[in-house]
């Protein structure tokens, strides 16, 4: 799956209310799993529960969830040329209708995506361990300074996905259930794909694996990166003429820092440069904070590694 597919996992959470799905999508991620995203893929390293970083009788797990199977069920840059009845003989049963279809994608990344009977399960409980897990997973049990924690995990009775890899690329489908009419039959466990153009990625599962999620992830409290950037900054104002104080030497001394890129990537300059033992298990809720997995980090799923 390349860098076609970024255009679906925009539209997924924006249409599905937060919801990401895994990559790859036949990768499953279920409630307390905890990742990270590196060159482009989620890397699955664990889960709370069945590492013991929270005790089973702290679990608070949701029944299953039904879901608004409108949300789940959508598409971007798709036309239907044609959709209609045809006629087809076959040697046994004689002549037979089947239902035929045209899909048209508008441009490269244009997909159709349908769920049938999504649903979900959840941690009920995260507020009440959220605060404990930010310890354990960054000093006590572990390091982190980057990780992903799964806190709901959908899935569906099937799903169906075709992305395009070109512009005007098409799809032609047709299927033999009765009465089907002029309905759409993407997606339908009948239809079968006839001939296809420029059709990048096209996935069905079948099986109910949970390949969609929502997570928190650790962030830096803000004020904090506030406060390090205006530190940062102020103590780097004199560099140049510590330069030309200290190399005895014809150095260019206009040193550079850049403070845009400083800004969008603080988070990692910051934990970096922080002092020994300043972070510690008394300090770390100090530190940080968990917050929503959104759009940043899909960018980050496509983004210059992540194909």
């Amino acid at each position: 799956m390349n860098h076609t597919n970024k255009n679906f996992y925009r539209q997924f959470y924006l249409k599905t209310g937060g919801f990401l799905p895994t990559k790859p999508l036949n990768k499953s991620l279920f409630p307390g799993d905890y990742f990270q995203i590196k060159n482009g893929e989620i890397i699955l390293l664990g889960n709370i529960y069945r590492n013991g970083i929270i005790l089973h009788h702290d679990a608070d797990i949701s029944s299953t969830i039904a879901l608004n199977d409108a949300n789940w069920n959508f598409s971007d840059g798709i036309s239907k040329p044609y959709s209609g009845r045809s006629l087809a003989h076959g040697s046994i049963e004689g002549d037979f209708e089947f239902s035929k279809q045209i899909l048209a994608f508008a441009h490269k990344g244009s997909f159709i995506f349908k769920a049938e009977e999504p649903e979900s399960v959840k941690i009920n409980n995260w507020n009440e361990i959220q605060q404990q897990l930010i310890i354990k997973l960054t000093q006590t049990l572990y390091s982190f300074r980057e990780l992903y924690v799964v806190t709901e995990s959908a899935t569906a009775k099937n799903t169906t996905l075709a992305t395009a890899g070109e512009a005007n690329a098409e799809l032609e489908l047709a299927c033999e259930a009765e009465n089907f009419g002029l309905t759409d039959i993407f997606g339908h466990s009948k239809t079968k794909t006839i001939q296809s153009k420029d059709i990048e990625y096209y996935h069905r599962e079948t099986k109910r694996k949970p390949a969609y999620f929502k997570a928190k992830k650790l962030v830096v409290q803000d004020e904090k990166l506030s406060y390090f950037i205006s530190d940062f900054i102020a103590r780097e104002n004199n560099v140049s003429a510590w330069t030309d104080s200290f190399f005895d030497s014809n150095f260019h001394n206009d040193v550079d820092y850049n403070t845009q890129m400083l800004m969008q990537n603080a988070q990692g300059f910051y934990l970096d440069m922080l002092q020994c033992n300043e972070l510690n298990p008394n300090t770390a809720l100090l530190y940080f904070k968990w917050a929503d997995a959104n759009l940043d980090d899909v960018e980050k799923l496509f983004g210059a590694y992540g194909n």
